[in-house]
């Protein structure tokens, strides 16, 4: 049984939301968003690599980069060893854009906890830091507790 009621996704869900609402504002739109964050992950990619990594249309992402390089967000430099490609690379506008959406999911979680009392705030922060880190532990160890060597079946399903 789920005791969260899955609420921690929800939760993360509704600040996504107002990031989203916020760089729209801008002029950003989701799947740029999404492009630019592949991009600081990946600087230095091909168009090709990022439709790959983004599991989108060669076309539309050459539309994307297209407009956020109009935009500022990212520069083209031609590859050394192919003349006929270009390297992508976030600017320093794109880079700010993770300090502006930390910023925004920080004013939010903010908003939500100031209806916490002192006590319950920093009971909260102690129990979301431990799941945080056995979510991370658990990660890195590639989720052992829910998968098996052979099939990928869940603990529960043996």
């Amino acid at each position: 049984m789920d005791i969260t009621e899955r609420k921690i996704t929800k939760i993360a869900r509704e600040a996504e939301k107002l990031v989203l609402l916020t760089m729209r504002e801008e002029g950003v739109g989701t799947a740029e968003i999404d492009l630019i964050h592949a991009l600081r992950h990946h600087p230095g990619c091909t168009q090709a690599q990022l439709a790959e990594l983004l599991h989108a249309d060669k076309a539309a992402i050459a539309r994307r980069t297209k407009n956020l390089e109009g935009k500022g967000y990212l520069t083209r430099e031609d590859a050394p060893n192919d003349r006929r490609s270009q390297l992508l690379f976030p600017t320093e506008k794109a880079e700010s854009m993770k300090s502006s959406k930390a910023g925004i999911e920080a004013a939010f979680y903010e908003y939500l906890t100031s209806v916490l009392t002192e006590e319950e705030a920093a009971a909260f922060a102690a129990s979301l830091n431990k799941l945080y880190t056995a979510s991370k532990t658990e990660s890195r160890a590639g989720f052992p507790h829910f998968r098996n060597a052979a099939g990928g079946e869940t603990t529960d399903e043996k």
